[in-house]
């Protein structure tokens, strides 16, 4: 199973607000253009988003920026706010093993724990990185252009 494509997107949202915010105001068309999405799903994600406390979203002028500090927002604030996986878990189990076959049976209780630390590692990672680093990173790949 993977991670919801809503996690990059949004990150690619955070980062048109940073690089576009002194030249124009960054809508949902103006979103969808630069993400290459329909609008429709733009809007969806700006909602989480605004929901989770992450972004002010103007109604009618358009425009959207964040509540707080690139650097005090991490990616595992994005990754909650928009419901990256279904239901809190990465790992989704296959519904109905054998439960007569012995490795059908256990598979579960074998695989649990593991995954649950697998997935715990992960959001920790995703603490250390905020979105501050791609400013800093477009930053430097828009340098390299020039």
């Amino acid at each position: 199973m993977q991670i919801s494509s809503r996690f990059t997107i949004a990150l690619h949202i955070f980062t048109c607000i940073d690089v576009f915010k002194n030249e124009q105001k960054v809508t949902s068309d103006f979103l969808a253009g630069s993400i290459g999405t329909n609008p429709v799903i733009i809007r969806r994600l700006l909602g989480q988003l605004k929901d989770a406390g992450l972004i002010t979203v103007a109604r009618g002028t358009g425009g959207c920026e964040p509540t707080r500090s690139l650097n005090e927002i991490t990616f595992y604030d994005v990754y909650k706010a928009v419901d990256a996986v279904e239901d809190e878990t990465l790992f989704h189990f296959h519904e109905n093993p054998n439960p007569k076959c012995p490795v059908g049976r256990n598979i579960h209780a074998l695989l649990e724990n593991k995954l649950n630390d697998i997935q715990s590692a992960m959001e920790a990672e995703m603490k250390k990185h905020t979105v501050a680093e791609l400013h800093d990173g477009i930053h430097e790949l828009l340098e390299k252009e020039t």
